[in-house]
């Protein structure tokens, strides 16, 4: 499978944790590279298919979003991290350029 890098019109799904309260991006940490990041799927199925693989803080609510390619590169570039693109297994396939 062909991976389609992001284009400035496009949609990217995204969970975000506490979304009656706070509404945060969740965030992951790469121990290899050092790297904050925020996982991010092309797809809604990719990301339900990934969502129990992803490490989560017991007792908080989750929520699946799409977002805008240009909102969520600025939120991750104000917070010092990287979008990672993931497929539905939780593979890293990419990264959103900055």
């Amino acid at each position: 499978m062909a991976v389609k890098n992001p284009q400035a019109g496009d949609w990217l799904y995204v969970f975000v944790y506490g979304p009656e309260t706070r509404a945060n991006f969740l965030g992951l940490y790469n121990q290899e590279s050092e790297q904050h990041f925020i996982p991010a799927f092309s797809s809604k199925e990719e990301a339900q298919d990934c969502f129990l693989e992803l490490p989560r803080q017991k007792g908080e609510k989750y929520e699946l979003q799409a977002v805008h390619v240009d909102e969520l590169r600025k939120a991750a570039q104000a917070n010092g991290f990287v979008v990672a693109l993931v497929d539905g297994g939780g593979k890293i396939i990419g990264a959103l350029p900055k």
